[in-house]
């Protein structure tokens, strides 16, 4: 009785769940009955046969090779190999005195007709693999066309089944927020995050620590903001999922990861690090810890500005914040001013603005598919301006829908006003990154010099200078600099004579 090897696959480990592999095998032990001969090893693998380099199907080969049965019995070619170069180390088999065998088709590998309708057979279930392939590219770009990702959702989102739009975890998609806005504030490094978000509770989709590539990646989707950019090819696709973080965020983190902007982090997190420079050479100063106490330096070696403590820095912004209280008089003539500019006309013309910047940026991505059809640019250089493009676009629209009625906007000013009466004690009782929302949103230029503590506050809080808030500040261009920000972040602390 001629000894054989036994050969069973199925394509995924799924599969290799139902009673594919049993039926393969019965089909294989009946047919060497009926042909007299003996599996002595049996050979299961739970791999795709479309791509070459199988590890059990090349394994099993080399023992062939090396003698150790005289026969191979497969239950049909698709069983086999989907490729011709596995096909071919099957139909060179007999040349080491190996006799392929396949219980379904019952082929024989001796005469030139049974040689003939196996390599058809065999060339027939490549290009069905060929052509089961095309056809998921299609399905796939379908669906990325109408606006739904087909792949599994990243961290921060649920999958909802075959077809459906991806959701935000109500557990993690608060802390994926949360990450690039510590990050855009400029006190995390990537290291720094990543522990910070461990203690948080981030966790990957196997329950453990999210990795450091891991948070990079993260920072580097712009699946976050509602677009879909495929790697493998580079285009970029519009999302219908909601949105997690903001397109201005998202782009704010890019510029900083990148150098363009943003303080250097330093692993102590300093309270007033990156917020204040050196008033004779305009350098930044840098905080060290020394002897338990927080020191700011001008690192230029030949500038004649020594140190000055963090402490006694804090002591100038309570000073000055107590110095731009609001009385009730100020507070009056604001209320006016604010109500007068609020019109109805101004709000119109914003919105024109942004609506004209919405056609120029759709227009610029039409233009740049005819460079890439002119060949005036490369791909690679198309798809990095395209995805450019979307965000900048996404970010106008969302500046757009995020505009605020001017009655509303009104009725926050006044309740903002209330607020200003007790600045001062309202950032003593802030806690730490509060604070730092503090300084940012009330003063644009904070130097130190020798003898003094410099501190411009912006227009809208210099007393007989009554502006409307204005955006500012290019590396902070994702962060809301006006009243806005400061307002949502006050209204939540407790007054100093309530915390008495």
């Amino acid at each position: 009785m001629k000894q054989c090897f036994g050969y069973i696959r199925v394509s995924t480990q799924k599969q290799g769940e139902g009673a594919s592999l049993e039926a393969q095998k019965d089909a294989i032990t009946a047919f060497a009955s009926q042909q007299g001969l003996s599996v002595i090893k049996w050979f299961e693998e739970k791999e795709t046969a479309a791509k070459s380099g199988r590890p059990i199907f090349t394994a099993m080969i080399r023992r062939l090779h090396r003698g150790e049965a005289a026969g191979l019995i497969m239950h049909k070619i698709d069983r086999s190999a989907r490729n011709m170069r596995d096909w071919n180390l099957i139909m060179e088999l007999p040349k080491y005195g190996v006799k392929p065998y396949f219980a379904f088709d019952n082929l024989d590998f001796e005469t030139r007709a049974g040689r003939l309708s196996a390599n058809l057979q065999a060339v027939i279930a490549e290009d069905y693999i060929h052509n089961l392939r095309e056809e998921a590219k299609k399905g796939l770009y379908a669906r990325l066309k109408q606006g739904l990702y087909p792949f599994k959702a990243p961290i921060g989102y649920l999958d909802n089944g075959k077809g459906k739009v991806k959701t935000p975890d109500p557990k993690y998609a608060p802390m994926i927020r949360q990450m690039f806005e510590l990050y855009a504030s400029g006190q995390h490094s990537f290291r720094s995050l990543h522990e910070e978000m461990y203690r948080r509770g981030l966790r990957n989709t196997k329950g453990g620590r999210v990795s450091m590539a891991g948070i990079e990646t993260i920072m580097n989707n712009p699946f976050y903001t509602g677009l879909m950019v495929i790697k493998r090819n580079g285009q970029t696709y519009n999302g219908i999922h909601e949105p997690i973080v903001s397109t201005a965020l998202f782009r704010c983190v890019q510029d900083i990861k990148a150098g363009k902007c943003g303080p250097k982090v330093t692993r102590h997190h300093h309270l007033f690090q990156g917020l204040f420079r050196c008033g004779l050479c305009g350098g930044p100063m840098s905080p060290e810890l020394q002897k338990g106490r927080v020191y700011y330096r001008c690192q230029n070696k030949s500038c004649a500005m020594k140190t000055i403590r963090e402490d006694l820095l804090e002591a100038h912004i309570v000073r000055k914040l107590t110095a731009l209280v609001v009385n009730e008089t100020e507070a009056s003539k604001l209320q006016v001013a604010w109500g007068e500019r609020q019109s109805e006309v101004d709000h119109a013309e914003v919105i024109k603005s942004l609506e004209l910047r919405i056609a120029d940026e759709t227009t610029r991505l039409a233009r740049l598919t005819d460079l890439l059809i002119d060949r005036t640019i490369d791909k690679d250089a198309y798809q990095l301006r395209e995805r450019d493009g979307k965000l900048r676009l996404a970010e106008l629209q969302e500046e757009l829908a995020k505009l605020p009625d001017p009655a509303a906007e009104t009725a926050k000013h006044m309740q903002f006003l209330e607020l200003m009466k007790s600045l001062a004690e309202l950032y003593i009782l802030a806690e730490r990154d509060e604070k730092r929302v503090i300084v940012r949103n009330c003063f644009s230029n904070c130097t130190v010099s020798p003898k003094n503590v410099y501190l411009e506050p912006y227009d809208w809080l210099q007393r007989g200078k009554i502006a409307c808030p204005v955006l500012v500040g290019a590396h902070l261009r994702g962060e809301d600099r006006t009243f806005t920000k400061l307002f949502d972040l006050l209204k939540t602390r407790p007054r100093a004579e309530d915390a008495a």
